[in-house]
């Protein structure tokens, strides 16, 4: 049995989930909150296998809320629910544990397989979020303009080379390859090399040789 815990604070979307889920031989809702509050109150006594977040609490945020929870208790599944089908939101969500993200109009066929996958450990977004992601990823590729040295810069870091490397190799000077190094990692949002090389291969600015 997938046990199933609810945080929104729109009575009529507890209730309609709970209507969704009410025929599920396999899911059980033991219950629901309306805050950060309440819903930490509750976890503190016990856990669902899956928890539904809202990602707008009237004492605080869901994605804050989510990197929190998934600190405290890893095992339990977070899957973000919204009105809101925005890559900014998602991302977010994603990025700070959600094991998914599903819109509030999702059907039943949508709400189910998200809960049996989550409490899998699997990632379940449905194809009008999965769209949004994919937009949004295109349209950073497009915006992501490298210059010539840039790319050299980019194709050595991805070859493992160190500024001292990359330097002679360029003629150029150890500053100049750390300017052009900060400027991709910018560019690209990247926190570090490694997923400075990640991203790069995401957005196609790098290829596998």
């Amino acid at each position: 049995m997938i046990k199933v815990f609810i945080t929104d604070d729109h009575y009529m979307v507890v209730e309609g989930i709970r209507s969704l889920l009410s025929n599920e031989r396999d899911i059980e809702l033991i219950g629901s909150a309306s805050s950060v509050g309440s819903c930490k109150a509750f976890l503190k006594n016990r856990q669902p296998d899956v928890l539904l977040l809202d990602i707008n609490l009237p004492d605080g945020n869901g994605v804050d809320l989510c990197k929190e929870l998934k600190e405290k208790y890893p095992e339990m599944a977070i899957l973000g629910i919204s009105t809101f089908n925005q890559a900014s939101y998602i991302r977010e969500m994603m990025d700070n544990g959600a094991s998914g993200y599903i819109l509030k109009n999702a059907s039943q066929k949508e709400l189910t397989e998200a809960i049996h996958l989550a409490s899998i450990g699997k990632t379940y977004l449905p194809f009008d979020v999965a769209k949004t992601l994919h937009a949004a990823e295109q349209q950073n590729t497009e915006n992501i303009i490298l210059g010539r040295r840039e790319r050299e810069v980019l194709n050595l870091i991805k070859d493992g080379y160190t500024n001292v490397e990359m330097a002679a190799k360029l003629n150029i000077s150890n500053n100049t390859v750390d300017t052009y190094r900060k400027s991709l990692l910018s560019k690209l949002g990247a926190k570090n090399t490694a997923d400075l090389v990640r991203l790069a291969f995401l957005h196609k600015l790098i290829t596998i040789e």
